[in-house]
């Protein structure tokens, strides 16, 4: 467990490394930023977007919520802050792409399965944000119904990701710049415990192997390639 001065020396090497050694980044970078990538990721300590990525300061907006959720546009006076900074990415920063990185083993989609958090009164803040992705587990239940609860859990992460893919789609903002073709949305999925990462492919309707623990592949071949149809039984979960 780090204590308060481990974090404190990891700020100093932080503050030696861009404001000492190389200060260029940051005097660009008080300018104004310029990310061409808006990733929504999951809160979980385990799941850092810029150190799986190797991205620098001012390379990726973020936005981390628990379950790496996206709620649809205009529900009321809820989930605000989720909704503020998608606008704003890309509204204001113009980001190219949206990237939903869910992960294995994610807390709130395993909460969400096990329906074991309120959505009631001050306590259910949780379980009514979970909720958001109720869709998604609906549909693992009916297309799995007899399968393992961990293999149920993952088959949710992802179809959560999907969720979110199509609420992207409420934002006006949105559906204006993919059509111009200035934006394009993206789904991943992290599996912790190998350190693959898959990318969901709309022409297959399926997550397909983006970097796997051999040689990584071109990453433009998961966003065309579609398998053959007897092996795409097999990567759809």
């Amino acid at each position: 467990m780090h204590d308060i001065q481990r974090l404190l020396g990891g700020f100093k090497g932080f503050r030696r490394r861009y404001y000492q050694e190389d200060p260029s980044l940051y005097q660009s970078l008080c300018a104004g930023q310029r990310p061409a990538t808006l990733l929504i990721a999951c809160c979980d300590s385990r799941v850092d977007p810029a150190l799986m990525l190797g991205c620098e300061p001012g390379e990726l907006f973020v936005v981390r919520n628990v379950a790496n959720l996206v709620p649809p546009y205009g529900r009321g006076d809820s989930h605000q802050g989720v909704l503020a900074a998608i606008q704003f990415a890309v509204e204001q920063l113009a980001v190219e792409r949206i990237i939903v990185l869910g992960h294995s083993q994610c807390g709130g989609i395993r909460a969400l399965m096990e329906q074991s958090l309120t959505t009631q009164d001050e306590a259910g803040v949780v379980g009514r944000w979970v909720s958001v992705a109720e869709t998604a587990r609906r549909e693992v239940m009916d297309r799995m119904p007899g399968a393992a609860f961990e293999m149920r859990c993952r088959a949710c992460e992802k179809a959560a990701i999907r969720v979110s893919l199509r609420n992207l789609e409420s934002f006006s903002c949105v559906r204006e710049r993919r059509e111009r073709g200035a934006l394009s949305l993206h789904g991943w999925h992290f599996d912790m415990a190998r350190g693959e990462l898959e990318v969901y492919s709309p022409q297959a309707d399926a997550f397909l192997p983006l970097c796997l623990s051999g040689p990584a592949p071109d990453p433009a071949w998961a966003e065309h390639h579609v398998p053959p149809r007897e092996s795409l039984a097999l990567q759809l979960y």
